[in-house]
């Protein structure tokens, strides 16, 4: 109950204890999965891994972020309330981007907030 608590807060949690193998195999793909179009990669050679899956469904909705922004900044009249907002958008993706990483390298199971759950629903 604590640690659901924990991730809808976005936070992380450690990796149950069987798990321990797969999080120091797997460290490499997790950190792809916050590079871009780059998630793509552990998504399809890491299925076995529960680790590198968690970190490429984040990444994946990260990367779906990232080009929905850029879509809206190619729309003429939306052209200029993004310009204002948008960066501020792309510096907060940026940011999660660096926290998943960073909790990827430390070998943790870190929800991102309000996009971590939207990542949860993907079935690979």
């Amino acid at each position: 109950m604590a640690d659901e608590t924990n991730q809808e807060m976005g936070q992380e949690t450690a990796a149950p204890a069987g798990d321990q193998g797969d999080v120091e195999k797997n460290k490499g793909m997790a950190v792809l999965s916050y590079i871009g179009i780059l998630c793509l990669i552990p998504l399809l050679a890491a299925k076995e891994s529960k680790f590198a899956q968690f970190h490429a469904k984040q990444g994946l909705v990260l990367f779906l972020a990232e080009v929905l922004l850029g879509i809206l900044y190619a729309i003429p009249f939306l052209n200029v309330v993004m310009l204002f907002v948008g960066w501020i958008l792309y510096i907060l993706l940026l940011v999660l981007a660096i926290m998943g990483i960073v909790n990827a390298l430390g070998g943790k199971f870190w929800k991102m907030p309000v996009l971590g759950g939207m990542a949860e629903k993907f079935k690979f």
